[in-house]
């Protein structure tokens, strides 16, 4: 009986290594590296990231969220509906504006439409800390500093447009109404300051609930510190009746926000109820932003998310 001879394992034949499609997106004429596998170049171009790109972003997301649309949209309505029923108002009753111009019948109107402002401020970076999004923010742009940054850059320009815009609206309704019945003519500088002035000054206020959004990390907390800084030094300087205290309460009164608004709707024949002129209010609410925007970026730098 012949006994089966083993045969010889024949060796085994090597597999060509998997070629990727000539013509194939992102792989290159002569990247194939050592054993004949084709390199992968990104067709999306490596860069280091800049403070356009975070302007980007900040821009697509403050401008895809309801609450923005929202509370612009209201905030346009307050200024130009109620400017305009106001401007109605006082033309129906015929009234004469003593020491006053046409443009500072839309003061009122500005003022209830500042609250806006301060909301969307402050909802501009706290609705981030709420839903956990500020961490994927971070994660995109580890740079904090150019994050604040981008957030009060895109926010600053946009508030300043819908408020120069609201403006100039009732600006043009109030002396197409109450020009005859106004004491003074509307002057070019008057323009200026009742729309440019006064949207330099919505502005910066604005950046100031969006440092304090950043500083408390809360919605409800920060817009109700930002109503108090707006609302309260007013009320407390109206029940300061003692001499002792009138230095103090002619100072709260003064530098009440309320009252540096109405310096951009000062009237040219009247004295003014505050020693405040021209363009002081603007100057004074820059370096109150300059501070709380500082100490809004040590706090985001030192803070975890």
């Amino acid at each position: 009986m012949t006994t089966p001879q083993p045969q010889a394992a024949h060796p085994a034949t090597p597999q060509a290594a998997p070629q990727a499609p000539p013509h194939a997106p992102g792989y290159w004429p002569g990247t194939a590296p050592a054993g004949g596998v084709s390199g992968y170049v990104s067709p999306i171009p490596v860069r280091k990231a800049t403070l356009m790109d975070a302007l980007a972003a900040e821009w697509t997301k403050i401008r895809s969220v309801r609450s923005t649309i929202w509370t612009l949209s209201i905030m346009v309505g307050i200024i130009v509906g109620i400017g305009l029923l106001i401007a109605a108002g006082v033309n129906a009753a015929g009234s004469t504006m003593n020491g006053t111009n046409a443009l500072a019948a839309g003061f009122f109107s500005v003022m209830l439409g500042m609250i806006c402002v301060l909301t969307l401020g402050v909802l501009t970076i706290s609705s981030e800390y709420g839903t956990g999004m500020i961490r994927t923010t971070l994660t995109a742009c580890p740079d904090r500093a150019r994050v604040l940054t981008a957030k009060a850059i895109v926010f600053f320009t946009l508030t300043f447009v819908i408020t120069l815009v609201s403006t100039a609206l009732v600006g043009i309704i109030d002396v197409a109404l109450l020009e005859d019945q106004a004491e003074f003519a509307s002057t070019g500088s008057e323009w200026l300051r009742a729309t440019i002035g006064t949207s330099l000054f919505i502005g910066l206020l604005g950046l100031i609930s969006l440092a304090m959004g950043t500083l408390l990390r809360h919605s409800a907390g920060a817009i109700t510190v930002m109503l108090g800084v707006v609302l309260l030094p007013l009320v407390v300087a109206m029940f300061m009746f003692t001499e002792s205290l009138s230095d103090l309460r002619k100072a709260l009164f003064e530098y009440s926000i309320p009252m540096q608004l109405s310096v951009f709707y000062g009237a040219s024949g009247e004295e003014s109820a505050t020693s405040l002129s021209g363009w002081d209010p603007v100057w004074i609410m820059a370096i109150a932003a300059a501070v709380a925007l500082g100490g809004a970026f040590a706090s985001l730098l030192k803070r975890d998310a």
